[in-house]
């Protein structure tokens, strides 16, 4: 009996998940800042910084692209999330809603990213109506980024969303790479070789870097 009630207490202080509520800062278009608590969106999946879209020749950078269409939906909006996990970064994995309305839900079904089902089904009849209306990602060519992530192309996270610019050292000197330029995805950034993430063009230019034919 003792042990049973010593069990019970226990399990009754484990603390829940936090639940943050607040203003959002996006990050990219799976993962936004709550008040100030990393959140990843849970149940869908968007493109990675520096992951190619393509359409009528032109290419240019998918994660950079949805990321700036769920900013100008949300950014500063305020957000009431209810925590369902935490990931391997430690991020809180939360469904979110502004206004009543669910994030996750609106931002797949404007196709700005897909349907996580690895995780979860919530979003599938969402993905469905965008790639039925041809929006965002499904009037593009893109590659899913499972995929692109498990075929080795993408870079360990961006430290900063704001600073995604590589600063590579090779042969050719120091030379910086846009996201969405051919080499950036196979570009990698190591910090003990003097390699660096940059803010802005003029920032590596001033530190001694050139910038990348293509």
């Amino acid at each position: 009996m003792l042990r049973i009630l010593i069990l019970l207490i226990t399990l009754t202080a484990v603390p829940a998940l936090a639940a943050p509520n607040g203003t959002i800062r996006v990050v990219d278009a799976d993962t936004i800042d709550v008040g100030g608590t990393r959140v990843r969106l849970f149940g869908i999946d968007a493109p990675e910084m520096g992951q190619p879209c393509r359409a009528d020749g032109r290419e240019w950078d998918c994660g950079a692209w949805t990321r700036d269409a769920v900013r100008n939906a949300f950014e500063g909006a305020f957000a009431r999330c209810q925590a369902r996990d935490t990931d391997r970064y430690g991020r809180v994995v939360a469904q979110c809603s502004v206004d009543g309305q669910d994030m996750g839900q609106m931002i797949v079904r404007s196709g700005l990213a897909w349907a996580y089902r690895r995780y979860s089904d919530t979003y599938d009849l969402d993905e469905k109506a965008a790639a039925i209306a041809v929006r965002g990602l499904w009037a593009v060519e893109v590659q899913m980024p499972s995929d692109y992530r498990a075929a080795g192309i993408a870079d360990d996270p961006v430290p900063n969303q704001n600073c995604a610019i590589k600063g590579n050292i090779s042969s050719g000197g120091r030379i910086y790479h846009m996201p969405g330029q051919e080499h950036y995805a196979r570009t990698r950034i190591n910090p003990a070789n003097g390699e660096r993430w940059f803010c802005s063009r003029a920032e590596a230019e001033a530190a001694g870097w050139r910038a990348a034919r293509r």
